[in-house]
């Protein structure tokens, strides 16, 4: 059944006449008696009697407008509900992060969030695989990564900076690299992804790229888990500056090296579904995370 037959059926009932009904819906008189006649040739039955002087129900068009009357309704609620969530920031918003830009910076800026638009519910979800949005009815993912094309829509939220790191501890013991070349003779702990070892450090210098082959102790495939080790005396790391910036507040890490800088990591992204009838509050949260990010 055509549900637009349905309501022009119910507009003629309320009007009390094809010519009222076409005037309210602002067509003309002819589509809105064409339309009943399709209606009913749809149902099967005859809706509504018509005489040049009235329109009267039938058994059947009595039965159908009560109908129409709870879809006429539902309708409503339907334009006050959408209409309600695009002009107030409210309802379950369930983002996506890696861990360690969860744990750190995503849950304090999440808290402030919810205090701002009290009648917000954020589900968080935090952990290092590629989740699919659309799948698990994810509103927005916050992702790390040179992105490819896709179907997806990415709004840019921050750079991401790299930072070579030691503890003041560590420094004082062996002493500070001054150079790249320096680092050789160095402690250095490094990423290890899947039997890869990223010792092939990269740094830029007034427009000179250079290279230097590091070596440590320590390897691991957790930013978190380097951070920790050079705050522990480990050696020097460099990793994004997203997952040290609390350890360089205290003091616990201090940056070495800043005139050289380390090749910088993939951006940081805000992605969700589609651009088009973006929720209010999704959109909302974009703008408070561009603002508030590393700020």
């Amino acid at each position: 059944m055509n549900s637009q037959r349905l309501a022009i059926f119910s507009a003629i009932v309320q009007a009390g006449s094809i010519s009222k009904a076409a005037a309210r819906l602002g067509c003309g008189k002819s589509v809105v008696s064409r339309q009943l006649s399709r209606l009913e040739e749809e149902l099967g039955t005859r809706l509504i009697q018509r005489s040049t002087r009235r329109l009267t129900l039938t058994e059947v068009g009595e039965l159908v407008f009560h109908e129409s009357q709870q879809i006429d309704r539902a309708l409503a609620n339907i334009e006050q509900v959408t209409g309600q969530f695009q002009q107030q920031v409210k309802g379950i918003l369930r983002v996506a992060c890696p861990l360690p830009l969860g744990q750190r910076h995503l849950v304090p800026l999440i808290v402030d969030f919810t205090a701002m638009y009290p009648e917000i519910e954020v589900i968080l979800m935090v952990e290092d695989r590629l989740v699919d949005l659309i799948g698990e009815h994810i509103d927005l993912a916050i992702r790390v990564s040179h992105l490819e094309d896709s179907t997806l829509v990415a709004r840019k939220l921050a750079d991401n900076q790299r930072v070579l790191v030691a503890s003041p501890a560590y420094l004082a013991r062996r002493g500070t690299p001054k150079t790249p070349a320096d680092l050789v003779g160095h402690d250095c702990a490094v990423f290890n992804r899947g039997g890869t070892v990223y010792n092939d450090w990269h740094f830029s210098h007034d427009g000179t790229e250079i290279a230097v082959r590091v070596s440590g102790k320590i390897q691991t495939n957790n930013g978190m888990a380097l951070a920790a080790a050079v705050c522990a005396g480990a050696g020097l790391t460099a990793l994004d500056k997203l997952l040290v910036m609390k350890e360089l507040a205290t003091g616990e890490l201090v940056e070495v090296m800043s005139e050289y800088t380390p090749r910088p990591g993939a951006s940081i992204y805000a992605v969700y579904p589609a651009r088009d009838w973006l929720a209010l509050k999704t959109a909302t949260f974009v703008a408070f995370l561009q603002e508030r990010l590393f700020k």
